[in-house]
């Protein structure tokens, strides 16, 4: 298998840039999401997807000077990453952009739409890096991350150290935990240091701003969250209309954020941004990723894309700075709408 290393410098990108933690590597401050680009056919997937439109937003996104893609195996159980792999083939090796991937979840192949398991096993960990290097067409993985906390009896600390060893032996460059609490990271902060934590965060969805991002500021861990827009909630463009309309086959169908009360305050929220979008002259979208970006803590925010045109309508996040001015109003509007929970500005 022809194998090439997924590297990109700094220097590459005119965007914006911050360290990664303690890492050597310097991101854009949001990157390429590509959850969605898994497709349709499992648990947790967006609908349908044209793997040619998803290849041309990434290249797209390269283009712009975004220099980091985060997947995981179970993106469309394997395909997310095969598509990424597809979008960076003809890439030069210097001019790639950082690969993140994740393991963790454990699929069923005669039943796609099974729920995955939560499988922390070190011998599982390890097929699972090597079908990731072999789907991505890499020899080391960028990033590795737990993507949930193990429920098969794995003790944190057995899984931790297998992130450990493997970019020890040199099979991942850095190692981290996603969906993990304060806690956990300090367990696993005593076996190694935690290099990043890929947590859940946006104007909707705040819980990780009262312990998680306080402690890894604190550490010099990197945050990468996920879902900064809310699955698109805090677009701008997202309806009630729109919400009753998503296939069955698109998560988000079955998600309490997108129907009734809870989707009329997020909505409601999502419209109080427009006057600092037109103020930026900018998007709805950008707003919500740069307000998550504001948070102490936080390095970068993963954005996803089934297009080229969605990347542009939030790519200006990824050098906007919101004032605190600015970041007291959203605060108002999150306390009046009612929307998400956790705490609605940072602390002074």
């Amino acid at each position: 298998m022809n194998t090439v290393p997924s590297m990109i410098s700094p220097a590459n990108t005119t965007l914006p840039t911050r360290q990664l933690g303690l890492t050597d590597m310097h991101i854009t401050r949001v990157g390429f999401g590509a959850w969605a680009i898994g497709g349709p056919d499992w648990a947790v997937g967006w609908g349908a997807q044209d793997d040619n439109d998803s290849i041309a937003a990434i290249r797209h996104a390269i283009d712009r000077g975004i220099n980091w893609i985060d997947t995981a195996a179970i993106y469309g159980l394997g395909h997310s990453e095969e598509v990424v792999r597809r979008a960076l083939a003809d890439i030069a090796p210097d001019k790639r952009p950082y690969v993140f991937t994740k393991c963790g979840l454990v699929w069923d192949d005669t039943n796609r739409q099974a729920p995955p398991r939560q499988v922390g096993a070190p011998a599982s960990i390890r097929r699972e890096v090597e079908s990731s290097l072999r789907r991505l067409g890499v020899e080391r993985i960028d990033l590795y991350q737990m993507h949930w906390p193990a429920e098969d009896g794995t003790p944190l600390e057995a899984y931790w150290r297998t992130l450990l060893d493997l970019k020890k032996e040199g099979k991942v460059r850095a190692v981290g935990l996603s969906n993990h609490n304060a806690k956990q990271l300090a367990a696993a902060e005593t076996l190694g240091h935690v290099d990043t934590l890929q947590p859940p965060f946006s104007a909707i969805r705040r819980a990780v701003a009262t312990d998680e991002l306080p402690w890894c500021d604190e550490h010099r861990t990197g945050v990468i969250v996920y879902s900064p827009m809310q699955s698109g909630l805090l677009t701008g463009s997202f309806t009630s209309e729109r919400a009753a309309a998503l296939a069955k086959d698109d998560w988000r169908s079955r998600n309490a954020e997108f129907t009734g009360g809870r989707l009329d305050s997020n909505l409601k929220l999502a419209h109080a941004f427009r006057p600092i979008a037109e103020a930026h002259g900018t998007s709805v979208a950008a707003i919500a990723v740069a307000w998550t970006l504001a948070w102490p803590g936080v390095t970068g925010a993963i954005v996803g894309a089934r297009s080229s045109a969605q990347v542009d309508g939030w790519l200006a996040a990824a050098s906007l700075q919101l004032t605190s001015n600015e970041m007291a109003v959203i605060a108002e509007a999150i306390q009046a709408t009612g929307a998400g929970n956790g705490p609605s500005l940072p602390a002074v």
